[in-house]
């Protein structure tokens, strides 16, 4: 590890002319005692999912001593070597911490309990669920552990590889027998064309509301046919597992919103799914869950019409499962924008009203934001005209909503002004390149020639979200500028009944001698002041390519890494973020620049910034070229922060702290 501090940066920008300020506090949905107490009892600190600590300990003045102090090889490395068909993919758990125990679930699935100041484990519990086979999608992966106490007793809720919810009793580290089927709910029940493991099958953290365990699932993106499961949520007795409720994300006949699936292609259509992750109000008892693409995710001629409730923001009542209200962002989808992430609920001050909002971040690059109890949003959302498509049989919508504020935090739509532009032969450059393909703004549908987008379906926002301040209302969101070429073919009737599927994706053919066609930076941070709806300053996530021969003599500041994805931690002190280097498999993702990058980069996995300014203060180098959304917690005396980083055999928890720095 080093401390290394970057150059005033051309990209490290204030709002409008104005000078970077401390805001006032505004205050929030609380944060519950057991974040004070320096606690992490929930995937995103709490279910407001804000992703916030309030803790102070490390703080910049002592940030230059920061280290690992211990470290947990995770049993997935074991398990791998055991057997080579087992292969998992990133370790992406954010740990919880209650009660004095750290607990955390692998990419196979297991779940262990550990000392949080040494990290020794007290228990281990396997379900030996990869043994039903590998998931669809992202294959062997978890992303969180739900957490319940009613004062006397403790379970942990996981949703599994094999399409199980199981509650595990913190005290023994055994399946709570009282707990539907000794201890697991079989969740392909009630599901239609659900095929455990293979297309259906749950790797988010359940969602604690009350006494109901929501649980969303993970629908497979490549589906073969038209009839795939629905991606319906369903909230559960935490004690008993007993099905309370059924939210159809996917509407049945006689139910609100099957209209807007014409030729009843909500019979058999499925997706929308909620594989994200979710929040929770206690104080209004709703849920809000965002929902994914309906399938098949690029060719929409089998499912005519707007399709509620995909890609949408759905806000239910926790204890019966009834719609509140809901806000479609993709009408009719044909650029897998799902919801990537949680919405975040926090309390923001808008000229001179306080509002108790719900925020959500996009792949598009767009901030959402409503009242949370009403649906109605805070500032206007218009609904503009957007290109049609060109490919037989497929309906697009005219129009897509688009927020007036925040304004987007990344690049949209692969247009001329958002090109490469650091000297005018580049630009002249990346223009060629680009006119290769069709192109356009953002909604640009796909067709049957090579159609970039931007952002394409890995871009802008992702997995790790976003986090809030609850004292200074600033959202800070970490993105990729990442495009993607695709086309539409006709499908092989021998092998599918759809009428058209996705043929080739990335972004390698879009770069001039290596540097990418659009602007930089290609990673970056972005703190939005959600009081006034505007950016309080971006920073770029590593160097990139600035070693580039094209680039020598201009000087330039830090371009972004190209990362897989990013997360946030808040704490009262400061702002830190992880990357992931590694691709879904595994697989280092080099960009077509790496050579001219830094040589050290890959190992570059934690950014820790100055929250006001947008100062980087430090980067921590670790291995596994990945590292998970971190977490933070007290525990006697002494703070630490924890992520998980690798995949498979380099599957790790690391512990950094400042040593010596007890209370």
């Amino acid at each position: 590890m080093r401390q290394w501090r970057k150059p005033r940066s051309r990209w490290l920008v204030a709002a409008g002319a104005t000078a970077i300020v401390v805001l006032a506090p505004t205050g929030s949905l609380g944060q519950p005692s057991a974040a004070a107490q320096g606690e992490w009892r929930a995937y995103a600190s709490d279910v407001q999912a804000t992703k916030y600590s309030p803790l102070s300990q490390i703080a910049k003045d002592n940030l230059h001593e920061l280290d690992v102090v211990w470290r947990w090889p995770s049993p997935d490395q074991a398990l791998q070597a055991s057997d080579p068909v087992l292969r998992a993919s990133r370790y992406e758990d954010t740990p919880l911490m209650v009660n004095g125990v750290l607990y955390t679930v692998t990419g196979f699935g297991l779940v262990a309990a550990l000392d949080p100041a040494t990290g020794q484990t007290n228990w281990v519990y396997d379900p030996v669920s990869y043994t039903a086979g590998r998931p669809s999608n992202v294959g062997f992966m978890h992303r969180g552990l739900g957490y319940w106490s009613d004062g006397a007793q403790e379970r942990l809720l996981l949703g599994t590889a094999d399409a199980f919810l199981i509650s595990v009793d913190t005290r023994t580290g055994e399946p709570d027998p009282t707990f539907g089927d000794d201890g697991k709910v079989d969740l392909t029940v009630g599901i239609r064309h659900a095929i455990r493991a293979l297309n259906f099958h749950t790797h988010g953290a359940p969602l604690i509301a009350g006494d109901v365990v929501v649980v969303g699932s993970t629908i497979t993106d490549s589906p073969p046919d038209k009839e795939q499961p629905p991606g319906h949520v369903r909230g559960y007795d935490v004690r008993t597992g007993r099905l309370l409720w059924t939210f159809r994300t996917v509407p049945s006949e006689t139910e609100f919103g099957y209209q807007t699936w014409l030729n009843g292609s909500a019979d058999y259509s499925g997706g929308a799914n909620v594989w994200a992750g979710m929040s929770y109000d206690p104080e209004l008892d709703y849920v809000y869950l965002p929902t994914s693409t309906p399938t098949n995710d690029w060719y929409g001629g089998h499912r005519p019409g707007n399709n509620l409730f995909a890609e949408s923001l759905v806000c239910v009542e926790a204890k019966t499962g009834k719609r509140v209200w809901h806000f479609q962002a993709v009408h009719h989808g044909l650029w897998d924008y799902d919801f990537p992430t949680h919405p975040m609920l926090g309390d923001i001050t808008v000229d001179g009203r306080r509002i108790k909002a719900v925020m959500q971040v996009s792949k598009q690059a767009f901030t959402y934001v409503f009242d949370r109890a009403t649906g109605e949003p805070v500032w206007p959302i218009e609904e503009r005209p957007v290109p049609q498509s060109t490919v037989p049989g497929e309906r697009a919508s005219p129009t897509q909503p688009f927020p007036t504020k925040p304004p987007p935090f990344d690049l949209q739509g692969a247009t001329e002004e958002n090109l490469l532009d650091l000297t005018p032969e580049l630009k002249e450059r990346a223009l060629q390149q680009l006119q290769q393909f069709q192109y356009g703004p953002l909604f640009t549908p796909s067709s049957v020639n090579d159609t970039v987008f931007l952002p394409g379906a890995l871009g802008g926002a992702n997995w790790g979200g976003a986090g809030f301040d609850p004292e200074t209302g600033i959202l800070y969101v970490p993105s990729r500028t990442t495009p993607w070429i695709y086309r539409v073919a006709p499908g092989d009737p021998e092998r599918t009944n759809f009428f058209y599927l996705r043929q080739g994706a990335g972004d390698r053919r879009l770069n001039v001698d290596g540097l990418p066609v659009f602007k930089p930076p290609y990673s970056r941070l972005t703190a939005i002041d959600m009081n006034r709806g505007e950016h309080h300053w971006m920073a770029p996530l590593g160097n990139g390519p600035r070693n580039h021969p094209l680039l020598r003599g201009l000087e330039l500041p830090p371009l972004g890494d190209a990362i897989q994805g990013g997360s946030v931690l808040v704490t009262k002190t400061l702002l830190v973020v992880s990357v992931t280097r590694l691709g879904i498999g595994g697989a280092p993702a080099s960009p077509a620049w790496a050579e001219w990058g830094d040589p050290d980069a890959g190992r570059k996995l934690i950014y820790v910034f100055d929250k006001q300014s947008g100062e980087l203060l430090r980067e921590v180098e670790l291995d596994g070229l990945s590292a998970a959304a971190p977490m933070t917690y007290l525990h006697d005396g002494t703070q630490y922060i924890v992520v998980a980083v690798g995949a498979g055999e380099s599957a790790e928890l690391v512990a950094l702290g400042v040593p010596g720095r007890g209370n």
